[in-house]
């Protein structure tokens, strides 16, 4: 039986192009004081395409942590200091605009009403996850809200996902990870939790389909897959 659910946030709970798309054109642009030549072609270190504001399957940004996205756009920028080039990278994406794969609020309260205890793990970082579930206004559902630089290490690894089942006193074998990548589902198999894949992220059924109990083309699908696994 599963009694509680982590989420991962970018691609799951939120849809990934309408957010990230925003977010790396305004910091490409802004960290290059608006040089739309140089911004395009630092993009594409980063597997963005900025002119048609399109990521790449394989882009770091995806799955990566904003730590690996700096490590991969410093080499760019030598006159920047890092910590100011990070704390950037992570301003721009607070104010990244959100758009809820589905209506979020009434998801999660009916998740809630059915007895199970949820929980967010984002290789974004912890403030930024808080904001953007703030901004959703649903950052109160959630008894763990947890991002790359919170302690627990980063998805592939299981330990974030450990923490979230002791965090909440639920055996991993009663825990459902869900997300939009293989670095999402890929933890959660090796943190001995059941896994669900969701297409509203950059990567496609083929891909997603070894590492999950099942895939689905949203979160919106996941109450009729519980109801179904139950029985």
């Amino acid at each position: 039986m599963i009694r509680a659910i982590l989420f991962d946030k970018d691609g799951t709970l939120f849809d990934f192009a309408a957010t990230w798309e925003a977010w790396a054109a305004s910091f490409l642009l802004r960290a290059t004081a608006g040089d739309q030549t140089r911004a395009a072609e630092i993009g594409h270190h980063i597997g963005f395409d900025l002119p048609n504001r399109r990521f790449a399957p394989d882009s770091i940004v995806i799955a990566g942590t904003p730590g690996e996205v700096a490590d991969a756009l410093m080499p760019h920028f030598p006159e920047a200091e890092y910590d100011a080039f990070l704390a950037m990278l992570n301003e721009e994406a607070e104010k990244a605009p959100q758009a809820e794969t589905v209506p979020l609020a009434p998801f999660l309260d009916d998740l809630r009403g059915r007895g199970l205890t949820l929980g967010v793990m984002t290789n974004d970082s912890e403030e930024v996850a808080h904001a953007h579930l703030g901004q959703s206004g649903v950052r109160d559902r959630f008894s763990f809200i947890a991002g790359f630089d919170s302690g627990f290490g980063a998805k592939p690894a299981p330990d974030p996902l450990l923490a979230f089942c002791r965090a909440v006193g639920v055996n991993p074998a009663h825990a459902l990870m869900v997300g939009d990548s293989t670095h999402d589902l890929i933890a959660g198999r090796r943190a001995g939790m059941r896994t669900v894949g969701v297409l509203t992220g950059m990567a496609d059924t083929a891909t997603l389909a070894p590492h999950a109990d099942c895939v689905l083309p949203h979160i919106g699908h996941l109450t009729d897959w519980l109801d179904d696994a139950e029985r």
